[in-house]
């Protein structure tokens, strides 16, 4: 159980008892909520006293009577504001009135309560002002954790673009003093390496582009009935270039057709990711299996490669916005950091998972786990 602290403060000592015992036995449960909310009680029987605990104590609901010796209520409300303190108040008055409730509330009271109440009254009054409070500070909470994700991903981006952005500024600086003479061809390897650099920038760019479509929902999706193989057979020409060049051999094993709902750009997405990876971080001359089955409910993509493989510590950070396997086999491989981490997502979308199995120098499968059937848009405009 969670406790919060109440304050009540009021000079009638039959009240701070009576508010007390109502407020020991209430317990609240919230939806979203695993526990129950309970509240540990302090008294005030003074505005002076009042300031005091407010100064000491973390105080979450305050009961604060509108006349008292020392402060009055309204007087302690402007206190608050000054102080900016996290506190939901509920004022407490005999003398009710609109002038009382109206001047309450502009300096910050949550909720008016008119003396005699009832102990119904409050706990209504108190669980409506707890359910206030929790709801603020969650969103306080989700705000911060925002705002810090925010930075490390604005953090890391600047990285990962400031490195080819140097690089190729180093290599156009040794064009522009002549460092290797006066004949083009000689500086054909730098050409190259700078061109590389500005593809890794390209690929970057892209990745962000369909991570921020993803996420923010803006992605329009079109989904209908797709045939998986035709497009894994465009992925693996799309990638057989790269492949040619380390000696590397991609197979497809599929049947002549396999048919699920989906969008075909994110499925694109999906084996473009994996395969492109799959011949990266493979060895010379290796081998990549693609394999496409289905059984009655789902759809299995499976990519194998023969390539570096990763220990259990690598494999627990994959799948994360910006996380690059780092090690001295991988420190010339170029890559975003973001390519599973979408392939995630766009899982996600179809409520499927992924996985990956792996084992250091022999290397890795990657599994992505589909349901056959999705929404199409047809059924949403019936």
């Amino acid at each position: 159980m969670q406790f919060l602290k109440v304050l009540v403060a009021d000079d009638e000592p039959g009240m701070r008892r009576g508010v007390q015992k109502v407020l020991k036995k209430a317990h609240f449960k919230f939806e979203k909520l695993e526990h129950e909310i309970g509240f540990k009680v302090l008294e005030a029987a003074d505005g002076q006293q009042s300031i005091d605990l407010l100064q000491k104590e973390a105080i979450d609901l305050l009961l604060l009577d509108y006349k008292m010796p020392g402060y009055s209520g309204l007087e302690i409300l402007e206190w608050i504001k000054k102080e900016q303190l996290d506190v939901t108040t509920i004022m407490i008055t005999a003398y009710a009135s609109l002038d009382v409730a109206v001047s309450a509330t502009k300096n910050g009271a949550f909720d008016f309560l008119a003396k005699p109440f009832t102990p119904e009254e409050l706990r209504t009054v108190v669980e409506k002002a707890t359910r206030n409070l929790i709801a603020q500070r969650e969103a306080k909470r989700l705000a911060e954790e925002k705002r810090k994700i925010r930075f490390q991903f604005l953090s890391v981006l600047s990285h990962e673009l400031k490195a080819p952005i140097a690089a190729v500024e180093s290599y156009l600086r040794l064009m522009k003093g002549r460092a290797a003479g006066e004949e083009l061809k000689n500086y054909d390897h730098i050409i190259d390496r700078s061109l590389i650099r500005m593809e890794g920038m390209r690929k970057l760019i892209f990745d962000l582009l369909d991570l921020t479509r993803i996420e923010s929902g803006e992605k329009k999706r079109e989904l209908r009935k797709i045939d998986l193989v035709p497009i894994a057979r465009n992925s693996i020409e799309t990638m057989n270039v790269l492949a040619n060049e380390r000696g590397i051999q991609i197979h497809l094993n599929a049947p002549e057709s396999l048919t699920l709902t989906g969008d075909q750009s994110e499925l694109e997405i999906v084996l473009n990711n994996l395969i492109s990876n799959a011949i990266k971080y493979n060895k010379e001359n290796g081998r990549v299996e693609v394999t496409l089955k289905k059984d009655d409910q789902q759809v299995t993509i499976q990519v194998t490669d023969t390539g570096i493989g990763m220990t259990p510590e690598e494999q627990s950070r994959l799948f994360q916005e910006f996380v690059r396997i780092k090690n001295e086999e991988t420190r010339n491989i170029l890559g975003s950091g973001l390519g599973l981490s979408i392939v995630k997502k766009i899982a996600q979308l179809y409520n499927g998972t992924v996985s990956v199995e792996s084992e250091k120098n022999v290397g890795s499968t990657f599994h992505v786990y589909l349901p056959l059937e999705q929404k199409t848009n047809e059924n949403e405009q019936n």
